[in-house]
């Protein structure tokens, strides 16, 4: 619990003292979910917390720079559009070269409109026309991405405090860093204090961090923390759940989090089919191709294990590199496409001749077709030996089996 700061975990641990002695708790099992309780009840989220989504809201999205605002108004965007809302975006970020050409291109990803005007123009005449605009197009939520800036920067604060000034805001949404820790709670702390804030998003979840800043900010600011980024894709925003974070402050895992992933992405007779033929050892490269898919779709390695129980605490002792794990997922697709039908059915029949044909049609050395049918040989052992695959892991990097 080391990212939530002295203060706010001295409560707890006076909060749960308390508990114990009034419970007369003696079995460590009942300690710990006091505790998870304790924890749970602290970062609860009032009934109205997502109000602004089912009103027409206008929402100010704010922070210090480098905490991925633009990326997470995008992913919100993505995120409300597919709930129905009808959604605009306005790039009120005219002062960071290519950031309205950043929100541009999250727009077309999520594919709502957006409302921009040049480099350098008024910030509170972009929020101000796209208010007006979204009026006229009868949308849902505008949701206005706005420049990074420190908090202890009276000009650019004021600058928030004149849009808010000249427009009526619904929703102001702080987005902070996870990674930062403490400094995450005194950059909430002031943006509150000298702005006022509504809620929080807190990013880069995906990485070691457990999300203390989580419990710090919603004790220092008393503003609920109501999404959580993690990662990069545009699926990567999830609504916030104080039991799973609960969970994940105390290194056990979002057990929760990890079914939803794999039930919105696994389709449940693929995934018996699939069963079928490990049990079988048929397991051919068409399904290795479906299961890397499916791996990129639940957030990457590093994300997938950050939510298991008893391997989330030991994440700090395992490197994984997704961008690594990307490029290399990248160059072994190119070496299947590259692969017959047959081949592909029947990795058996790959004699020198046809990887030397495959190497030239995925344009990488015959090496690297060697080793890719060697691990996927090493990896239909792995697949049917999975409960006990993690046994080895040490200190050092993982070796992914692509």
């Amino acid at each position: 619990m080391s990212d939530m700061g002295i203060d706010t975990t001295m409560n707890i641990i006076e909060d749960l003292k308390k508990k114990v002695k009034e419970n007369k708790i003696k079995e460590p099992e009942e300690c710990r979910q006091l505790l998870i309780d304790s924890i749970k009840d602290q970062m609860r989220l009032e009934d109205s917390a997502y109000d602004f989504i089912d009103k027409k809201s206008v929402v100010l999205v704010i922070g210090v720079n480098g905490v991925g605002k633009t990326t997470s108004v995008g992913k919100l965007a993505a995120s409300l559009k597919g709930q129905g809302k009808k959604v605009l975006l306005a790039a009120a970020d005219t002062f960071r070269a290519g950031a309205i050409e950043q929100l541009k291109e999250w727009s077309n990803r999520a594919g709502v409109d957006i409302i921009s005007q040049a480099e350098g123009a008024d910030p509170a005449a972009v929020v101000y026309d796209a208010v007006a605009a979204a009026k006229a197009r009868d949308v849902d939520v505008l949701l206005c991405d706005t420049a990074g800036r420190l908090h202890v920067d009276e000009d650019m604060m004021n600058e928030l405090i004149e849009i808010k000034a000249n427009v009526s805001v619904d929703q102001t949404i702080l987005v902070v860093d996870s990674m930062t820790g403490q400094d995450a709670v005194n950059v909430a702390s002031s943006f509150n204090e000298k702005v006022g804030i509504d809620g929080v998003i807190l990013t880069k979840l995906d990485g070691d961090t457990r999300g203390g800043a989580a419990l710090s900010i919603k004790a220092v600011t008393g503003k609920p923390i109501l999404y959580v980024g993690m990662g990069e894709k545009l699926s990567d925003l999830e609504q916030f759940y104080p039991d799973r974070m609960a969970s994940r402050i105390l290194g056990m895992g979002d057990v929760l989090t990890l079914i939803e992933k794999a039930e919105a992405q696994l389709d449940a007779d693929k995934a018996k089919a699939m069963e079928e033929k490990l049990k079988k050892a048929e397991f051919d490269f068409n399904d290795f191709l479906e299961y890397m898919g499916q791996i990129k779709n639940m957030g990457g390695i590093s994300s997938i294990m950050s939510m298991m129980p008893g391997l989330s605490g030991q994440m700090k002792n395992v490197s994984i590199d997704d961008d690594e794990a990307e490029k290399n997922m990248r160059r072994t697709e190119s070496i299947i496409y590259s692969m017959t039908k047959a081949e592909r059915s029947n990795p058996d029949i790959l004699n020198p001749s046809r990887k030397n044909r495959i190497a030239r049609g995925a344009g990488v050395d015959i090496a690297d077709v060697n080793r890719l049918v060697k691990q996927f040989e090493q990896m239909k052992k792995m697949m049917k030996q999975m409960p006990g695959m993690m046994k080895g892991a040490k200190k050092g990097r993982f070796k992914l089996p692509f």
